[in-house]
């Protein structure tokens, strides 16, 4: 199983502190993390293993939604910051569109996210 792991700016601590609060959990069902470059970078600066991808604006959103719509996502974290405006919001609404297209489970906050993780059990 693989998992995109991606947060805008202001939710990379959070999303940090949530992948190593469930990162024995991932281990255990042997789940693969892919994540868009920066993203990515800080999850690795935190000890954790994972696929980077390009920054979201540098294309990072648009390679996991090809690796989604090629049946290599299946599901997508995604912590969004809804009060900041990102240059990438076109990438950003095609992904979540093609999660829907393809039903791929996504979350796009703590809550969401520790619902779906928690269904992994």
């Amino acid at each position: 199983m693989t998992i995109a792991i991606i947060a805008h700016d202001g939710k990379k601590a959070d999303m940090v502190g949530f992948i190593k609060d469930h990162h024995q959990l991932f281990n255990r069902h042997n789940i693969r993390l892919i994540a868009t470059g920066t993203t990515g970078a800080h999850l690795e600066r935190a000890g954790l293993e994972v696929e980077k991808m390009l920054s979201g604006p540098m294309g990072g959103d648009a390679q996991i939604a090809s690796r989604l719509v090629e049946g290599e996502v299946d599901m997508v974290i995604f912590f969004r910051d809804p009060l900041g405006k990102h240059p990438h919001e076109v990438d950003v609404n095609m992904l979540m569109r093609l999660c829907d297209v393809h039903n791929v489970p996504l979350a796009t906050n703590m809550a969401a996210a520790t619902r779906l993780v928690q269904s992994l059990e």
